[in-house]
């Protein structure tokens, strides 16, 4: 008999009681230094309330949103063959790749503060555009070219 797999649950950040945020600043944080990814996340907010005037977590949570894709396309072996299939992404993937991906981009920025990059990117990808968009859309791009491989999802 398979053992059930258990998700980990994250208690909501402090400062804006969402489990959405301390995720995101989970996934900021490197070698277990969580205060320094709240800091960093909390400034990149207070930047995003600055510029945009606007509610910071209305705007983080419409950039996950356009962020996050719909279809992604895993390999599969079939005769010797390895096909890229599309497959629908399910909403805890969904959200930990559009995490990951604004994450990213920011990381890849060079010259600035990571809070400053952050909240720059978010703002773009609330706005629809920036570079997560970009990956995101690639991702959709690759599944629509993959499309008559559809058949061997299972």
């Amino acid at each position: 008999m398979a053992k059930k797999f258990e998700h980990n649950v994250v208690e909501p950040d402090m400062k804006y009681d969402n489990i959405i945020v301390a995720k995101f600043a989970n996934q900021i944080m490197w070698n277990g230094k969580k205060k320094t990814a709240l800091r960093i996340v909390y400034d990149a907010f207070d930047i995003i309330k600055e510029k945009t005037k606007q509610d910071p977590l209305d705007v983080f949570l419409k950039a996950i949103e356009n962020v996050s894709p719909l279809l992604e396309v895993k390999p599969r072996r079939v005769g010797g063959a390895t096909y890229q299939v599309p497959m629908e992404v399910k909403g805890e993937r969904k959200l930990s790749l559009a995490m990951k991906w604004i994450i990213g981009t920011s990381r890849s920025k060079k010259g600035k503060a990571m809070s400053l990059k952050l909240s720059e990117e978010i703002i773009e990808a609330s706005e629809n555009r920036g570079n997560s968009v970009r990956k995101r859309e690639d991702a959709h791009r690759m599944a629509e070219a993959n499309r008559a491989f559809a058949h061997f999802a299972w």
